[in-house]
């Protein structure tokens, strides 16, 4: 299994991006019954949970991107998004999607957003 997460880039502040993350190689059952997250790190700083989803729907976002973010997965494509709007600078960081089943956790790669001012 391999998470390949793309989407990332370089915008101006009040921008937006969506991530993506497809998860390559997983069963769609395994898929269908995760949890999924996504996750950011910035430079000196510890990974922080910014968004997760649960296999029945639930969803819950760190403070600071409620109601500019929103995390969705399409269960046919084996994908989970992270739709960003209204990006601020201390959005920049590389952000990591994240699947944690019920045997293991599965990570992406990370892609990289910077937001300017």
């Amino acid at each position: 299994v391999q998470l390949q997460a793309s989407g990332g880039g370089s915008v101006q502040a009040g921008g937006s991006l969506k991530l993506s993350c497809v998860a390559r190689g997983m069963i769609w059952s395994t898929f269908t019954g995760s949890r999924m997250g996504w996750y950011r790190q910035a430079p000196g700083n510890q990974r922080e949970l910014v968004a997760d989803l649960t296999s029945g729907g639930s969803t819950n976002y760190q403070d600071s991107v409620k109601g500019r973010f929103t995390i969705s997965k399409d269960n046919s494509k084996k994908t989970v998004y992270l739709q960003m709007n209204s990006l601020k600078p201390e959005d920049t960081a590389k952000y990591y999607c994240n699947i944690e089943s019920a045997s293991r956790d599965y990570w992406g790669q990370g892609t990289q957003v910077t937001v300017s001012s």
